[in-house]
């Protein structure tokens, strides 16, 4: 019997590509480079899936090339601003994602950025690393801490919601904007804003774990954070267009924003440079899924999806 063929484009943990080297005739990526995109379309003549990362483009031009061979394009990923999804579908190639596996990872993520942030790490790490540290006083590096202050979160979907229940252990409260109220079952307790201007106005923390899109894209700019109370704290473990940096770098140059927690950023890896200097900043490498259990449930719900759909299934995980 002939096995199916699919292209894995980048290297994943060695558990996801052992099961796929089990199951298919698979073509893996052992030096983990970006394959451009007219190499990518050539290779998959033939192939009946690919395996996919945020680093490969699928536009409508992408879309419109790819040989119809190919039945599914599922991604190592929750978002899905690399695929243009309406012309994925106007293909006829189905799409699915990873949206459950990283849910816990990513909330452990804003967890420590928010710490991280208002407790001065960064700083404090330095001031030990450099050989600084002089001993104790009590005035060395004060922060914030989080008991006692209102949480908002721009975007209560499951990540949101992880944040809020890791968030509770430290006496927070809960505040959300989300496009949909949820359930009082799935609020526990949390107070809707039925606008994101009202969840500014008393965000003293600031969690944005929504997704990209046209509308939420650039939601925390000037106005924005003019809205929020003075000295709030900004984490973002979402993705890095839904903050104007120049924006957010002025206000935590002027202390309106007094700490930011970041892992995500426009133009990634090349950030905006004005982040560097600003010890008021917690930065991290877009490591909100790096955990060894995250990655390999991630990898193994991609793989659901093709095991499905090569078999005439609906996939677990279904975009289009």
């Amino acid at each position: 019997m002939t096995r199916r063929k699919i292209i894995i484009t980048r290297r994943l943990p060695p558990a996801v590509e052992e099961r796929a080297v089990r199951d298919y005739d698979a073509i893996l990526n052992e030096k983990d480079r970006i394959i451009p995109m007219d190499e990518l379309l050539a290779m998959a003549d033939g192939m009946d899936a690919l395996l996919i990362c945020s680093s490969e483009k699928f536009n409508a031009a992408a879309l419109a090339r790819l040989p119809q061979s190919v039945k599914i394009l599922s991604t190592f990923s929750v978002g899905l601003d690399h695929i243009d999804v309406p012309a994925a579908k106007a293909r006829g190639v189905r799409v699915g994602n990873t949206p459950d596996a990283v849910t816990i990872a990513t909330a452990e993520i804003a967890m420590l950025c928010m710490l991280g942030a208002t407790r001065r790490a960064w700083e404090g790490q330095k001031m030990v690393r450099d050989r600084q540290w002089v001993g104790w006083h009590s005035t060395q590096l004060l922060g914030r801490r989080l008991s006692n202050k209102k949480l908002g979160i721009f975007g209560m979907g499951k990540i949101g919601q992880a944040v809020a229940k890791r968030a509770r252990a430290f006496d927070m409260e809960i505040h959300y904007h989300n496009r949909h109220r949820l359930t009082p079952q799935e609020e526990q307790g949390a107070i809707y804003h039925d606008s994101l201007n009202s969840l500014l106005s008393v965000s003293n923390v600031l969690s944005i774990n929504s997704p990209s899109t046209p509308e939420t894209q650039g939601m925390l700019n000037a106005a924005a954070i003019a809205k929020m109370p003075d000295g709030a704290i900004v984490v973002n473990t979402a993705r890095g267009d839904l903050v104007v940096d120049e924006d957010l770098i002025a206000a935590l140059k002027s202390g309106k924003i007094a700490y930011a927690g970041l892992d995500v950023y426009r133009g990634e890896p090349r950030i905006n440079e004005g982040y560097y200097d600003l010890p008021n900043t917690f930065l991290l490498p877009h490591m909100g899924s790096g955990t060894v259990e995250a990655r390999d449930e991630m990898g193994f719900a991609a793989l659901d999806n093709i095991d499905a759909v090569l078999a005439g299934r609906e996939p677990p995980y279904p975009v289009v």
